[in-house]
């Protein structure tokens, strides 16, 4: 895979070279949570956007068409409405990033930025806290009228309050055609002969234990501590007989293309950017597929909301949004980006990974929201199972 194209699910290079060699994963950190709550009315911020042209957004690496190009997106939107565009490429892990500005955030300081693009339950934990500015629907029309249907009703967002999708994608399994057969369940993820000591789980924990959780018949959705223990079980039974190599954020795709991971759970975005490998292979597991999605949202301080809401409106117009996902293989969460599409790339038109079919969506699920105690047990239970 091109290093242009690196997944927005990049962790820590440090950790990456850990994660690939099989080294536990106690060395990941864990941040407690601030307990100082905020709200927009007890923090709140002065929007300059009228007189100042400009706006800071933090990002995944490489979560948009290269920026650098004359005719980019970012170049477009600049020339269309004046605002000067500052893009850091600064968030390499939720929790991490969650931790970088936790202090601020926390103690209603600015974090010098307008925009933030984050998973949903990092969304959701900023939410809970009351870190984040409530949106101004009237500066969204494009997002209104283009949002997909099945990311308008969020249990941790109603009504889009808060947030606005910006890309979407698929946790389900991988694996080397090469080497092995087609590997169809998480079952035979964890149990196969022929897939001992080649098999990666994902060290992010919602993303590894969505799919272990529907395995042993809980709803991924809603599931309570019995059925979340069973679960966790499952990882200490397959790190026990040797089935694990490793748990690790997007650097599996260089173990799997070369043949040193026969099979793994897998972001669709990491699959589908390897189409010129045609010997790995995305499966939706016959337990279904994880949906996450990574949101755009305006922290409190942030003094060029408007400015940032201009932002989100302008990457809602079909054409824009079908020029970033034709660059990064994530699914479009803008509905009329399908159609566009036909023009920039007619053969991702019908790729269920960028587009899905409503057939294919119906197999899918969101983790259940959790709230700040139960993350920070849930969390510590995942990280002692793939590190003991």
């Amino acid at each position: 895979m091109s290093e242009a194209f690196l997944s927005r699910r990049t962790i820590f290079k440090g950790v990456m070279s850990a994660a690939v060699l099989g080294i536990s994963a106690r060395v990941l950190p864990m941040f407690s949570t601030p307990s100082k709550k905020q709200t927009p009315g007890s923090c709140p911020s002065q929007d300059l956007s009228a007189t100042e042209k400009a706006i800071v957004v933090s990002s995944w690496p490489s979560y948009i068409d290269p920026i650098f190009e004359p005719g980019s997106t970012v170049a477009r939107f600049q020339r269309q409405t004046g605002i000067k565009v500052t893009l850091t490429e600064d968030v390499n892990d939720n929790q991490a990033f969650f931790a970088k500005v936790s202090n601020q955030l926390g103690t209603c300081q600015p974090i010098e930025r307008d925009l933030f693009i984050v998973t949903d339950w990092t969304v959701s934990r900023m939410m809970q806290l009351g870190w984040l500015q409530p949106l101004d629907h009237s500066h969204l029309a494009n997002v209104d009228a283009q949002l997909l249907p099945e990311l308008q009703r969020v249990a941790f967002d109603p009504g889009r309050q808060y947030s606005v999708p910006w890309q979407c994608g698929f946790t389900g399994l991988a694996y080397n055609a090469a080497l092995v057969p087609e590997v169809r369940s998480i079952k035979e993820l964890l149990t196969r002969d022929d897939l001992r000591g080649r098999v990666t789980l994902l060290s992010e924990m919602r993303d590894t234990m969505g799919l272990l959780l529907k395995s042993v018949g809980a709803n991924p959705a809603g599931f309570n501590d019995d059925e979340w223990q069973r679960a966790i079980e499952l990882i200490r039974e397959a790190r026990h007989r040797g089935q694990i190599r490793a748990f690790t954020g997007n650097e599996y795709v260089r173990g799997l293309s070369a043949g040193d991971i026969a099979a793994c759970l897998a972001w669709s975005s990491d699959v589908a950017q390897m189409s010129d490998n045609p010997g790995l292979k995305f499966v939706p597991p016959e337990e279904g597929l994880q949906f996450w999605s990574d949101n755009m949202a305006v922290p409190n301080l942030a003094v060029h909301k408007s400015n940032a809401e201009t932002w989100m409106n302008y990457y809602y117009d079909p054409e824009v949004a079908a020029t970033v996902a034709a660059s990064i293989m994530c699914i479009c969460p803008v509905a009329g980006a399908r159609a566009a599409m036909e023009k920039i790339d007619p053969s991702l038109v019908n790729n269920p990974l960028v587009f899905p079919s409503p057939e294919y969506l119906s197999r899918t699920w969101e983790f259940m929201p959790l709230g700040e105690t139960q993350s920070r047990v849930y969390e510590r239970d995942f990280r002692d199972a793939i590190g003991g």
